[in-house]
């Protein structure tokens, strides 16, 4: 079922409305992660997505220099043709911006941003002026990552942010990153609370428009119990608002083969659609190495699309797990949102005393005291709770400390998964697609 309220349906966003107008006829959205410095490119990009055979929005995804706010730098690059990783809005000015959106979004292919900045208040107030449809991110999820700022100066960032479009009329929708932390190795009870926590501090801060995050990880029934305990969190937690969930194809270690890539990003759309999600980032198998291209992006589109039309005529292959990850994720939001009267001033002691710790992330306001192992049979499961009112397993090593050797093991655990039949076999090893094949690949 479509996640949301109708209390929210009259400060419904340009955004939201293709979501849930796409849902409701059966078809799953799915979006890419592209972005160009060029405004020509970007254009075209767009206008690729656009004709795409798919249920597709769009995505503008920011340069490096924009999302530390080092405008300047983005200017110089521009003036001088030096390479740029993504779309310098700043630099561009929000005029430009919005000549380039009124070119090619409208009510059916909204455009998203994406930046990836701990502290973004330029951003919005660019992209405001720019009329964008979508943004992403979030205290949390936008700092540990990608920022060395404080959480207690994210959280204050983000919370003007969020009032700032909270203040228009017509509603920007803002997405949770923060059931992606690290992309990989960060249990899903942690991954779902946090995205609900930030969904929560967006509620606080006047948003109604808003989508939860999920990213896939080493076992498709773990990630549908997950899913699961997502969309029964946010329904129990955010009646009053609108909200939808997201799934990203893995954003770990990425198959090096190319059947292997387009294997993993097959069961992400077998997930999607299965858990009830109705917008999926998908990932192309170039996006490991290089840029991908606007045709690659286009490609990996519609190879998701048909997928998800084949997903929706089966009979689901894979059953969920029962490893209570809704009881873990619960417990962690509610013990979170009794250490302060509000959810950012919760956020921010929460890592302080290490009641949240996202294992691995070396973020100077994160206690790094959990740790994260990949079972036998591929599910992620805590060896390590640090502080967190959670109980480890005991299994996976947990009694010593995790090697570097062990830790790349686990890091390649999708990549070795989807590639091993590839490599084992030598009459696939020459294997080479220059398009993604049509049809499913299991």
């Amino acid at each position: 079922m479509p996640g949301g309220s109708l209390a929210g349906t009259a400060r419904r966003g340009r955004f939201t409305r293709r979501i849930k107008a796409a849902h409701a006829e059966g078809r799953l959205v799915v979006q890419p992660r592209m972005g160009f410095a060029d405004l020509p490119t970007m254009r075209e990009g767009l206008l690729g997505v656009r004709a795409a055979d798919a249920a597709a929005v769009g995505t503008i995804t920011l340069d490096s220099y924009t999302r530390v706010n080092d405008h300047d730098s983005a200017r110089a690059a521009l003036r001088t043709g030096a390479e740029l990783n993504g779309f310098p809005l700043v630099a561009h000015g929000s005029d430009t911006t919005r000549q380039l959106l009124d070119s090619v979004s409208g009510d059916a292919f909204p455009v998203q941003i994406r930046h990836g900045s701990a502290l973004p208040y330029p951003l919005f107030r660019a992209m405001v002026e720019a009329g964008v449809d979508a943004t992403e991110g979030g205290p949390v999820s936008y700092c540990l990552p990608y920022s060395r700022a404080p959480i207690s100066e994210a959280v204050k960032a983000w919370a003007q942010c969020c009032e700032l479009i909270a203040e228009q009329p017509e509603p920007m929708h803002l997405e949770s990153f923060g059931g992606c932390m690290l992309g990989q190795l960060c249990p899903p009870s942690l991954l779902v609370a946090l995205s609900v926590l930030e969904a929560l501090f967006f509620r606080e801060h006047g948003l109604h428009d808003i989508s939860l995050s999920y990213a896939q990880q080493t076992h498709p029934g773990q990630d549908l119990e997950a899913i699961a305990a997502l969309r029964r969190l946010a329904g129990e937690r955010l009646a009053a608002a609108d909200w939808h969930v997201v799934l990203y194809t893995f954003m770990g270690v990425f198959p090096r083969t190319p059947v292997g890539s387009f294997r993993i990003l097959e069961e992400s759309v077998r997930l999607a659609v299965r858990s009830g999600s109705e917008r999926l980032i998908v990932k192309t198998p170039a996006e490991a190495h290089r840029i991908p291209t606007i045709a690659e992006n286009v490609d990996a589109l519609e190879f998701a699309d048909s997928i998800a039309r084949d997903e929706a005529s089966r009979v689901p292959e894979v059953g969920a797990t029962d490893s209570g990850i809704y009881e873990e994720a619960r417990l962690l939001v509610d013990s979170t949102l009794e250490l302060a009267p509000t959810v950012g001033q919760a956020l921010v002691e929460a890592f302080a005393r290490g009641h949240l710790d996202v294992p691995y992330c070396l973020h100077q306001d994160n206690a790094n005291r959990s740790r994260a192992y990949v079972d036998a049979g591929g599910m992620l499961r805590w060896a390590e709770a640090g502080r967190m009112p959670l109980r480890a397993d005991g299994g996976g090593g947990s009694r010593r400390p995790v090697s570097a050797k062990g830790l790349l093991t686990m890091l390649g655990f999708n990549e070795r998964r989807f590639d091993r039949e590839q490599l084992t076999h030598a009459h696939l090893r020459g294997l080479q697609y220059s398009h993604p094949p049509r049809r499913s690949l299991t």
